[in-house]
């Protein structure tokens, strides 16, 4: 059975303080479903869920237009217009091949990795593989030691001093020097 409800809110939820008006229209589709529905129990789809909370707990819609469809003694409800999503029809296994999958007795080709093993790999790859800088340097089998830098930064150093404006006491003591 499938029928399509305008299901009014805003006298429910005024019964509710502020903060809870959202939760308590959400009851109120649910006691409104069952009744009319006459099921035992009413379960809500993701659409209208998004569609009562979407202003918040304290503002929720005044009215809400609502397709309900009683399966036995289910309904489930769903937003006017929302997309139908049917869930996948599960897959039934037994119980060995359950432990095996949890526990990995099965033993896995190199063709059949999964998705995560796979990226595992591509990841060495990516670390074994060497930077561009570091392949020309072993080309050039020049690896700087610590003391070359250390003398190379004291050379430029040296060469900022040279280059430096010169202070107040030295502009004093060349002065001095002419006199």
């Amino acid at each position: 059975m499938e029928r399509i409800y305008n299901i009014p809110l805003r006298k429910e939820f005024q019964k509710a303080p502020r903060y809870k008006k959202t939760s308590k229209a959400m009851r109120a589709v649910k006691e409104f479903l069952t009744k009319h529905m006459k099921a035992k129990e009413v379960k809500i789809g993701k659409y209208l869920n998004e569609e009562l909370w979407k202003n918040g707990p304290k503002n929720p819609p005044h009215k809400v237009n609502v397709k309900a469809v009683k399966e036995e003694d289910i309904v489930k409800a769903e937003l006017v217009g929302a997309p139908v999503i049917e869930a996948p029809e599960p897959t039934k296994k037994t119980i060995k091949e359950k432990l095996e999958e949890k526990v990995g007795t099965k033993k896995e080709s190199s063709e059949e990795k999964t998705p995560t093993a796979k990226k595992l790999t591509e990841k060495k790859k990516k670390k074994e593989e060497k930077t561009p800088i570091a392949k020309e340097l072993e080309k050039k089998e020049e690896t700087p030691t610590t003391i070359e830098l250390k003398e190379k930064k004291e050379s430029i150093k040296k060469e900022d001093t040279k280059s430096k404006i010169p202070t107040a006491k030295e502009l004093k003591d060349k002065k001095s020097s002419k006199k």
